[in-house]
């Protein structure tokens, strides 16, 4: 049966590696960052989120294998259904959604009782949407009514829902579908329109909140700024001093696998800053190698999008491949004190369940228009050998 799996492993072979290496740095990770929560909640059984993450990512890999043999213009088709599902789930969640942390981002499903982010969902619904769009447009991507309009609706839509209690998510997806219509050759003044119409509704969105009765997000997005900008190095706030404290630990280079102390202390060090972990017990060449492995990734996307001869598969692959890059480098950029805290996890690494389900799923769908190009090239060359004059050889 393994055998059988391995042998039909298809797409590109080094964001396979990515997926592995990724996968092994978590468990490592995650098993320590979890010893004091496994003593708090599950009565020191140390093992015990060791077993259920590597539950999650074996799944997780699973999802990517099954969804990477679909071939992906079948995601053509259920895009549009997928965005339409996207708005009421994400209105439902900011009325009705599960309360973590001051904010309403997760929904649990009835009868299976599993709580995802709904974000999750309407983040690759309309990555998959806008990709098709341009691709089925592109007689007439230069026409504002025709053109742009389909395109920049929804993209305005999904966004807005997301911002009033995910404002991170909502930037990073809303960059990457401009990332996306600057290369479909939409007109470069209605990419700059629709910056302008972003800047308008995080302003409507920050007085709503701010207008609002409980006060919604604002005084957590004002909180974070404010102590992101006038922070005093000497006097750092609780997260950060002791994600620098595990940082300086960690030093150049170390090797120190569940030797980390500072994941006692540091709130979400399994999750948010689970970076601030590995550097500690790896060091920042460790934590260097980590960077590679997403860059690499974007590498790679971008590799597959030059083969690609197809505009949908290009912009898909692209736009899934960035966002989770993006999310990772602004995840790493939190744990440094590089930017103010956000709430990102880091993709394949930080303990979760729904989000590196979704995100295996992307991943599916991009190994799934490296394998077409794969299987494109071999007919191709097939043909050509074919083609070639038989000469016969006198031994």
């Amino acid at each position: 049966m393994i055998g059988r799996i391995i042998d039909n492993i298809k797409g590109d072979r080094v964001i396979w590696f990515i997926l592995i290496a990724l996968s092994c740095i978590s468990l490592l990770a995650v098993y320590s960052s979890t010893r004091s929560l496994a003593y708090r909640q599950q009565g020191g059984n140390t093992e015990f989120y060791l077993f259920k993450h590597l539950f999650v990512l074996g799944l997780g890999l699973l999802i990517t294998y099954g969804v990477h043999t679909i071939s992906h213009h079948y995601f053509s088709k259920i895009a549009k259904v997928m965005l339409l599902i996207s708005f009421p789930l994400l209105i439902y969640t900011l009325f009705f959604g599960n309360e973590m942390n001051d904010a309403r981002r997760w929904i649990t499903l009835p009868v299976i009782n599993i709580s995802f982010q709904s974000s999750d969902f309407a983040k690759m619904a309309l990555i998959m949407y806008t990709s098709r769009t341009l691709a089925v447009k592109q007689g007439v991507i230069k026409n504002f009514k025709d053109g742009f309009l389909p395109i920049m609706v929804p993209i305005v839509g999904i966004c807005s829902l997301i911002m009033f209690e995910n404002m991170s998510t909502a930037l990073i997806l809303f960059m990457t579908n401009l990332i996306i219509m600057f290369l479909g050759r939409v007109n470069m003044k209605y990419i700059i329109t629709t910056i302008g119409l972003g800047v308008f509704f995080i302003a409507a969105v920050v007085a709503i909140s701010y207008f609002s009765p409980d006060g919604g997000r604002y005084e957590t997005w004002k909180n974070r700024i404010v102590e992101y900008i006038d922070h005093n190095p000497e006097e750092p706030t609780y997260q950060i001093l002791h994600s620098n404290i595990a940082i300086a630990k960690g030093g150049l280079f170390r090797i120190a696998p569940g030797k980390s102390t500072q994941s006692n202390f540091l709130p979400e060090a399994y999750s948010d800053f689970i970076y601030a972990t590995i550097i500690e017990e790896y060091g920042l060449i460790g934590g260097a190698f980590v960077i590679f492995l997403y860059l690499l990734l974007l590498y790679r996307v971008i590799k597959i999008v030059q083969s690609s001869n197809r505009v949908f598969g290009a912009l898909m692959a692209l736009g899934l491949g960035m966002s989770i890059v993006i999310q990772a480098f602004i995840n790493m950029g939190v744990a440094v004190n590089l930017l103010p805290v956000t709430g990102l996890t880091l993709p394949f690494v930080s303990m979760g369940g729904s989000s590196i389900w979704f995100n295996g799923f992307a991943m599916g769908i991009i190994l799934s228009v490296s394998r077409y190009i794969e299987e494109n090239q071999t007919n191709k060359s097939q043909v050509n050998v074919a083609r070639q004059p038989q000469v016969e050889l006198n031994v």
